[in-house]
Order: structure tokens, then sequence, then C-alpha cells
């Protein structure tokens, strides 16, 4: 391990390059080659490289590169992951400040690894539960921590209230501002427990969009009035709780926060010294959304110039930036030192609080059976029909249909070992019959694109279904997929979140009416 860092005076421990080299945060791969690896050893050393923000792979979707190249598995990754830690710390002359998306934990980036329910899900929860939400960033802190991570780039405090959001969805805990604050103070306060850092993220708000801003540059044509009644609200609340140790800066044209221009938040004085520094009062570490994305990265060619720019915008740590040398070079030339200064501190402020004196890795990672399951029982949501409409659907001669699941349905299972119906696979065969059909409906995709995995075709078979029958469906995934159903058709609708199989298990105690239903839909369908 290197040196434990310098406490005091730290300002004249480090020269002007090594404290501007402190604010760059290049990204890490855990399936680099070795010759990557060593590249990546190399810039640390010659620049003094701050922190390091871990992906899974280059060609992952957070790298822009989604369907394009093949993504390769590791099934040693957890250990891989800890490994490179260890051995870019070493590279290092002070330590690094290990950073990651984990928003539902480290099985965001890495595989193998513990999976907690997404926002969304989380967000339907009754308030009177949110310790659930606690314990949630608690034990994703404690997975951080035994990888040798520090800051778990998380929450998003996005509201999310456009359904064709391609990027934020489900990754929101919903669409009402108070709801979002109060469930991401909850993570926040679970994941501070455990001496780890978080992010609210994407300031000033990527949740009303339709354009993912790893591929292009969303529009927020909203008024100043309305973006400070709802979009700035989490963050607002937030900062006013001293709920933060950072904020992301998303890649988003939001005109009436920058005087009319549409320069890219993450790159623009007016939204972040501006807005978020001036008028809302927050003085912490200000993080920016990934400098690779394209919606800033393609309109800047000349290396270096984009990390100027992020910088000279009000970023003290530049995320995932590709061009370190010549970052720190034109920073060097274009910055005062007052303003290198105020940035180094603020980040070295924030190293000092997570950065232990001795780090000890670990090797026992948590168990989320049982907290999803908790999770699963207060989340199921009924949207349409009531618990009296299934109870006497449960006692008819039914039909059970599972769609888009190639694996035994687990919710199928469950029920079956205390009632026995038919299982179909044939949809053609029934969706005209006037039958009773129990549809389990698992979205191939969380996310929205091509209609979250389903073809056309498959939509129409499954409205027919619906339109022709007495239906009643449980939804194991995005509830946005609702919108693509003729869901209204249907006797009872019941939206289980995710597919795991606690929360399988829990939706087939529901439709046995062992379970009351607590959730409550977070966003609008």
């Amino acid at each position: 391990m290197p040196n434990v860092l310098p406490h005091t005076k730290a300002s004249k421990t480090l020269n002007l390059e090594e404290k501007v080299g402190q604010l760059f945060m290049p990204a890490a791969f855990i399936n680099d080659s070795e010759e990557e690896i060593q590249q990546l050893e190399k810039l640390i050393k010659e620049h003094s490289v701050g922190s390091l923000c871990f992906f899974h792979s280059r060609a992952s979707a957070a790298t822009n590169f989604e369907g394009k190249k093949k993504i390769v598995s590791n099934e040693k990754s957890f250990e891989t992951l800890q490994n490179l830690i260890i051995r870019y710390q070493k590279s290092a002359k002070y330590p690094l400040l290990i950073a990651i998306d984990a928003e539902w934990g480290l099985a965001m980036r890495i595989e193998k690894t513990p999976q907690y329910p997404y926002a969304i899900t989380l967000g339907a929860i009754p308030d009177d539960m949110d310790h659930l939400i606690y314990d949630v960033g608690k034990n994703i802190a404690k997975d951080c921590k035994a990888a040798g991570i520090h800051w778990n780039l998380s929450p998003c405090v996005d509201i999310n209230n456009n359904p064709n959001n391609p990027v934020i969805g489900y990754r929101s805990f919903g669409e009402h501002k108070v709801n979002v604050a109060r469930k991401a103070l909850a993570y926040i306060n679970g994941t501070r427990s455990e001496g780890v850092l978080t992010s609210i993220k994407h300031f000033p708000g990527h949740g009303d969009t339709a354009t993912d801003s790893h591929l292009g540059l969303p529009l927020i044509n909203k008024s100043k009035k309305e973006l400070i009644n709802n979009e700035l609200y989490p963050f607002q609340k937030l900062i006013a709780e001293e709920g933060v140790d950072s904020i992301m800066a998303g890649h988003l044209s939001v005109p009436a926060l920058a005087n009319g221009k549409d320069t890219p938040s993450s790159i623009s004085k007016d939204i972040i010294k501006g807005v978020l520094r001036t008028e809302m009062g927050y003085e912490g570490v200000v993080i920016s959304d990934a400098l690779n994305m394209h919606a800033v990265s393609k309109n800047h060619s000349v290396k270096g110039e984009l990390e100027w720019l992020a910088f000279d915008a009000g970023n003290d740590v530049l995320c995932f930036a590709e061009h370190v040398k010549e970052g720190i070079e034109a920073i060097l030339k274009n910055a005062t030192e007052m303003q290198i200064e105020e940035s180094f501190n603020r980040i070295w402020k924030l190293k000092e609080k997570a950065i232990p004196p001795t780090q000890k890795i670990g090797s026992d990672l948590t168990d989320p059976v049982i907290l999803n399951e908790k999770i699963a029982k207060q989340s199921i949501s009924l949207i349409k029909g009531s618990q009296e409409i299934i109870e006497r659907f449960k006692k008819t001669d039914f039909f059970g249909v599972k769609i888009k699941q190639n694996t035994d349905s687990q919710f199928f299972k469950s029920i079956y070992k205390n009632k026995e119906f038919n299982i179909l696979s044939d949809i053609e065969k029934i969706k005209n019959s006037n039958k009773n059909i129990l549809l389990a409906v698992y979205p191939p995709q969380i996310k929205p694109t091509g209609n979250f995995g389903f073809t056309d075709k498959e939509l129409s078979e499954i409205n027919q279904l619906i339109d022709a029958n007495n239906v009643i469906i449980y939804v194991f995934g995005n509830p946005y997929v609702l919108n693509h159903i003729d869901y209204k058709n249907a006797k009872s609708v019941v939206i289980a979140y995710q597919n795991q199989t606690s929360f399988q298990q829990v939706a087939a105690n529901h439709f046995l009416g062992n379970l009351k239903v607590r959730g409550k839909l977070p966003i609008s369908l």
C-alpha cells in the first residue's frame, strides 16, 4: 500500500502539478489486458492521479459500446477487482480514492456480486419501511469496503417523469419529488453508516429526457421556476439536510439555468458555479459525469480541451477523463492557482474523510436474499383490480402463461405447490378462447429501448390475449412496459418490479392470498 495521506498541511506537501493530478479520475476496467493495466499504472505514477472509477469492461454500456462489442464474463470478477485495486494503490504516491457506480450493488458493474433492488422498486416501499432502504445502502457499502472501494457514485435523485427516458427510468425512485428526496436520504444514511461516500446525480436532473446522454445531448426545455420547483428540489433538500458528500453534474442542455445557452450542464459555469454553488449554496465536491460520453466528448476533439472546460465550469473531479496528460497541461496553463487550490482542497478533504490509515480488503460479501425478500413484500403493488378479484380468480380453472422467461417460472412453481393448473406456452391456441389466464410478464430488458426487448408481434399477441380472455397480470420487471400493453383490459394487474426468485415467490404468495399489498407505484402509466 502507498503512504497514508499527509493529513496536515496538504497544500504544502504536493506541488501544483500533483494537485491538478489529484482532480483526475480515469476509468479502470476489471477485464483489461496486462498491457492496459500497466498503462494505467504508468498514468497513475507519472501524473499523481487522484482517483479511479471502476467499470466492467471497455465493451460495456457505460463506455458507449452497448451491443457493439462482446462483453466477456469473468468468473472471478470480485477477486479481480480486489487485486486490481491493491495493484493500482501500490502505483500511487498518495492513496487513490476508488469509486464505482453501485446503485443497486456491485452487480451494476461486477458480475457474481450481490444485487439489491432497483431504485424504482425502493420507490414503491411505504414511508414507514424506509429503514429497508437504509439497509440497502448499508449492505452495498459493506460490499464496497470489502472490495477496497471508498465512493459509491449513487444514488440517482433524478425525478423520472418521462416514460420514454432511455437511461434513467428504473434508476429513479419515481416521479414525486418528496418521495425521491426521502428515499435517497435513507440510502445515503445507510451508506454513510459504513464510512462510504455517496454522490447524488445527475444535476440538475436527468429524469425528464428522451435522449441517452451517453449518445447525445438531452434538452430540458423548462422554465427556471419549474426546475426549481421540481427537478432541483431533491438536490436542494439533500444539501440542506447535509446529506451530500458530492454532486455529479450531468450532461444536459438546460437553457433556463444557463442564461439561455445550450451549453451542457457539466461544462456550464452558469449552472455549476452560478446555480449550484451560488444560488443553492453548495460548497462540497462536484464530480463530472463521465467525460467520455458522447453528449460532450464528440464536440471536443482537441485533447485536454474538455477536461479544462469541465474544471473551469466548477467540477472538482473529472470522471472518465480520457486525456489526463493533456488535461493537466491545459489546467496548469489556463487556471489560476486559487482555482486549483479550491478544487484540490475540496477533494483532499473528501479523501481524508473516506480513506482509512490502513485499508483492509475483505472476502465476505453480503447476502441479499433476506433483505430482498423483505423489500419484495413491501414494494409489490396492485395497480388495477382488487384482492377480491384475484381471490375469486384463484378458485377457478385457469391457465398460466409466461412471456419471455426461458427458464422455469418460480412464480408458477410456487403457486403450483398449492394449486395445480395448466401452464401453456403457445399463445396462438388460447388467445381467442375466453379462458381465465394468469399472465406472468418477464420483460427481457430493464431499459425501454426496443419495447423492453419485445417484438411488435409479441406485443400484439399479448394484447390479443388480454382483450379476448379474463386475464390477471403479474409483471416482473420495469413497470413502464405496461405502456406497451393493454393492461386496462385486464381484470387485475400486479407489479412485482424484479424477477429474482425472492420477488417471484412473494408474488406467488400474494396471488395465493397469503400477503397483502403495501407498495404504491412510484410513477404514472
